[in-house]
């Protein structure tokens, strides 16, 4: 246990948590010709006058643009696919991710596809090192891409309402602290197999009670444990 922590915390900020600089949004959406320079000034006045908020909810109140075109600019911006929400399960889908990492970076599962690829919504920037994460607790191949928010934000609360795994919150003054108290965790369930992953500031500990058949384990076969160290 004390090897799998130094070597997750070893690789906080690095890979893919690394600056990619990337067009903003009312640029792209000028480039493209979506919009007007007078409406993207129009819309920048907005934003500042509400003290912040999106561009694009600005661009789609002045009827400039509809929320789907916006979605689609995001996609440029952000080099991926716009997701089909499609026929979705929350329930089927919950034991992938805890719900805490469902509800603080705002993703929502979306479906697996031949028992290796899970497909990863978001409203409208993705987060690669929760995606890495998955990866590597699940050994299924991660899609990201964005989803119209008229269509997300409904699924996503659809999503926080489902039956998760258990899950423990530790927050230790100290590493070898975080390492004993995971290595208790552990020590209690006796789990088959158990895994260990960062998640930007914080660990995930998995630990799988039984074997499991196929890629999403039943949300009552697995335990988590989501750790930190205190500052």
């Amino acid at each position: 246990m004390r090897a799998s922590v130094r070597r997750e915390l070893d690789g906080r900020g690095t890979g893919a948590a690394g600056y990619r600089h990337r067009m903003p949004l009312g640029l792209v959406m000028m480039e493209q010709g979506w919009i007007t320079p007078a409406q993207l000034k129009q819309a920048l006045e907005q934003q500042r006058a509400a003290g912040g908020g999106r561009l694009g909810h600005f661009l789609v109140r002045q009827q400039a643009v509809s929320e789907h075109l916006v979605t689609r600019a995001l996609s440029l911006q952000w080099s991926c696919p716009v997701l089909p929400l499609l026929v979705h399960d929350p329930e089927a889908l919950s034991s992938l991710l805890p719900r805490l990492f469902v509800d603080a970076f705002g993703v929502l599962p979306l479906r697996v596809a031949a028992g290796k690829l899970v497909y990863l919504g978001f409203e409208e920037r993705l987060d690669a090192v929760l995606a890495l994460a998955l990866e590597r607790m699940s050994g299924l191949r991660v899609e990201s891409g964005l989803v119209h928010g008229s269509e997300f934000r409904p699924a996503h609360e659809r999503m926080l309402k489902a039956v998760y795994p258990p899950v423990q919150l530790l927050e230790a003054s100290s590493e070898p602290a975080l390492v004993r108290a995971l290595a208790r965790a552990v020590e209690r369930v006796r789990p088959v197999e158990s895994r260990l992953v960062r998640v930007h500031d914080c660990l995930w500990l998995r630990m799988w009670k039984d074997a499991q058949p196929g890629p999403v384990p039943d949300a009552a076969s697995v335990e988590d444990v989501i750790g930190s160290v205190g500052e």
